[in-house]
């Protein structure tokens, strides 16, 4: 179930494991980016090398990223399926791998584990301090992929709800599933009270989730935005005004050797794609079985590019 605390689990196995040897077996017709040395023997200097995480999501929007520079006439080679931030930041910082989708507060949390942004603006903000030299963030997105709360449709409609603060005006009883950790975690139900004024019970329903919500067993989800389920079952993410949930929206991490040369076409990226867009590009991947390049030539071409 691709719930807030699984979602790497849809689509995504051995993550873990390929963050434990670094580098995994590259999709697209990359290679070992760590062979000769580091580096990739098919690239030169000019060759702009994209790189993605070991996470169907995540190479959507690098093979979205590398066609879209090949579009604009640059020279691309790709370095999919590496693993986790502690094996791909390095290859960033000395230029083996030029850019990367990245997610705002993820990424702010990795170099920073003690910063209080929280909302969208705050986190894009933080984020060029937090960096280490070499390394830029161009234009985040509108699209995201982090915690929420997520209710069905009718129940949204029923209660006039858009937002997480609405849930305070529910006259029934409102109970909260998720993974058992969420109980003790700053966004959970004492989050919940705190930040929002909303009281809630909490069922632990793990994989079964999303299940249970559309089940109406729960009433309010935690749930990944980019969860494909809440395109298929009609699902509503309820927006988060007051930043109970750390930010992390689709942004481009890049070496800065390469920032100018890949910024204009990128940031047109970044414009382009909305929370709605990353969510049916995963559908398409996980319901229609389509591949990366395939999903990223049809949305660029939908796009204009």
């Amino acid at each position: 179930m691709f719930t807030a605390r699984t979602r790497k689990g849809l689509g995504v196995f051995a993550g873990l494991a390929v963050a434990s040897i670094a580098l995994a077996g590259c999709a697209g017709g990359s290679s070992d980016p760590l062979s000769n040395g580091g580096g990739d023997a098919s690239a030169s200097s000019d060759t702009i090398v994209v790189g993605s995480q070991a996470y169907y999501s995540n190479e959507i929007i690098a093979e979205i990223y590398a066609q879209a520079l090949e579009s604009a006439g640059k020279t691309v080679t790709r370095q999919f399926q590496i693993g986790q931030r502690d094996a791909y930041i390095p290859l960033l910082e000395d230029g083996t791998v030029s850019v990367f989708p990245e997610y705002t507060g993820n990424l702010l949390q990795f170099f920073d584990a003690e910063t209080t942004a929280r909302t969208a603006d705050e986190v894009y903000a933080a984020l060029p301090a937090a960096l280490p030299e070499g390394l830029e963030v161009l234009d985040q997105s509108e699209a995201t992929d982090q915690d929420s709360y997520t209710v069905t449709k009718a129940f949204a409609d029923a209660n006039g709800l858009t937002s997480i603060a609405d849930l305070a005006k529910v006259t029934s009883g409102v109970t909260l599933g998720g993974n058992a950790e969420l109980a003790e975690r700053p966004y959970g139900p004492t989050g919940l009270q705190s930040t929002y004024g909303v009281t809630v019970q909490f069922s632990p329903t793990g994989e079964t989730t999303v299940d249970d919500l559309v089940a109406g067993t729960i009433q309010v989800a935690n749930v990944y935005t980019a969860d494909p389920r809440i395109q298929t079952d009609d699902l509503v993410t309820l927006t988060d005004p007051k930043g109970l949930f750390l930010a992390s929206n689709v942004v481009p991490v890049v070496n800065s050797n390469v920032a100018a040369d890949v910024a204009d076409v990128l940031n047109k990226v970044s414009a382009a794609l909305t929370p709605e867009g990353l969510v049916e590009l995963n559908v398409k991947s996980t319901v229609d079985q389509e591949s990366s390049a395939d999903i990223a030539e049809e949305w660029l071409a939908a796009n204009g590019f």
